[in-house]
């Protein structure tokens, strides 16, 4: 397969997600970035983009340049990922799916319901693939589990339990010059979630993807713990899904000693599984009245599902950007699926699209109404 040649919208110098992003999409060399408009400054835009070896012709000063640029050029860009605070992925997105150029978007999908909508539309308006980057969804045990569900080994689901403590805005550190809690904070760049949008979609995510379950009903109680904060920086969520299951979900981003703390549980009639992302090579899967069993990545009991988005053999550590590099990957076999012709949605496979992101825009919204209404149920 023929490199894809990919642009980037955000990203730049002392950006986070972007070199992960990059570094994702380069791990099996199926993507080449050949173009940016990488800040929000033209200025800026170009210095990340010198710094990141870009042409010089290349590297734009504002997203609409270069979709209208890339565009129109023979060897334009095929992709773009869009890595940007929450606001500009709606308008980003649009730019380039409305000219043919696939998407690769960060998530939570964008910071209002309106924007999501429009975002919708422009989706079903275009030929190309959206992806949203629910990253966690590439995690080979995370696929596993989902396999162990789908065939019915812990049979009939009862309970989900999801959390994803953090620590890093224990303090108020958007105040002193940490330009990632800066936009997090500010609902203008956000949206009306937190930590439910900036970690509670990813365990909320994570929790339908491997149990198959929708929900339907939910209850929320959000905080914002520190001084001055505009938006939740703790959530604690009760969940009612479809079939009746019922779930728990807590978020935080002030829980001290957590770093990465993204937890799944699951119960049903006949079992249980537990997964970990800080120890994400290895699934805790107990048959009801049987001793607990410990699966590894690629080890004894790993099944197919699992072992074929691994690349290293057993024992040795695979998460985070890994994970991120099976979202890629999977993209860069849709799109050129997409070019040989196939149908767009078949394509996407497990791959997250527009209805996840659509999923967690509802979450977020009923998280806040409820909130609002001291935590009252609302549907989703």
């Amino acid at each position: 397969m023929s490199r894809i040649r990919l642009g980037m919208v955000g990203g730049g110098n002392d950006a986070f997600i972007g070199a992960v992003h990059r570094i994702a999409s380069r791990i099996d060399d199926r993507f080449e970035l050949v173009a940016g408009a990488l800040s929000s400054t033209p200025e800026k835009a170009r210095a990340s983009g010198k710094a990141l070896g870009l042409a010089e012709d290349r590297s734009y000063g504002s997203f609409e340049e270069m979709a209208e640029k890339e565009a129109a050029r023979d060897d334009g860009i095929e992709a773009v990922s869009i890595v940007t605070p929450n606001h500009v992925h709606a308008a980003a997105s649009a730019a380039f799916l409305k000219r043919g150029i696939h998407v690769i978007c960060d998530k939570p999908l964008t910071a209002t319901q309106e924007d999501a909508e429009a975002l919708r539309r422009a989706v079903a308006e275009s030929q190309a693939l959206f992806v949203l980057t629910h990253n966690y969804t590439g995690y080979p045990l995370v696929r596993q589990a989902r396999e162990m569900v789908a065939n019915g080994d812990l049979g009939e689901i009862r309970v989900v339990q999801a959390e994803y403590p953090q620590d890093w805005m224990t303090d108020a550190v958007e105040t002193s010059g940490v330009k990632q809690a800066e936009w997090r904070t500010d609902p203008a760049r956000s949206g009306a979630g937190g930590s439910i949008g900036d970690i509670g979609t990813h365990a909320y995510n994570l929790a339908c993807f491997v149990t198959g379950l929708k929900g339907a009903e939910l209850a929320a109680d959000l905080q914002s713990f520190g001084a001055g904060r505009k938006l939740d920086d703790n959530a604690h969520v009760m969940l009612r899904f479809d079939g009746g299951a019922r779930g728990m979900l807590w978020c935080s981003q002030v829980a001290p000693g957590c770093e990465n703390g993204l937890r799944l549980r699951v119960y049903g009639t006949k079992g249980g599984l537990e997964w970990a992302q800080e120890n994400p090579n290895e699934l805790w899967y107990t048959p009801h009245g049987e001793p607990t069993r410990r699966i590894t990545r690629m080890g004894a009991g790993a099944s197919d599902a699992a072992n074929a988005v691994s690349r290293v053999p057993p024992g040795h550590p695979e998460g985070y950007l890994e994970g991120f590099a099976n979202i890629y990957a999977a993209a860069a076999e849709a799109i050129r699926a997409v070019q040989g012709g196939a149908d767009r949605d078949a394509s996407l496979g497990l791959l997250p699209g527009i209805g996840a992101g659509l999923e967690g825009m509802a979450f977020i919204g009923a998280c806040v109404r409820s909130s609002e209404s001291n935590a009252g149920w609302v549907t989703l």
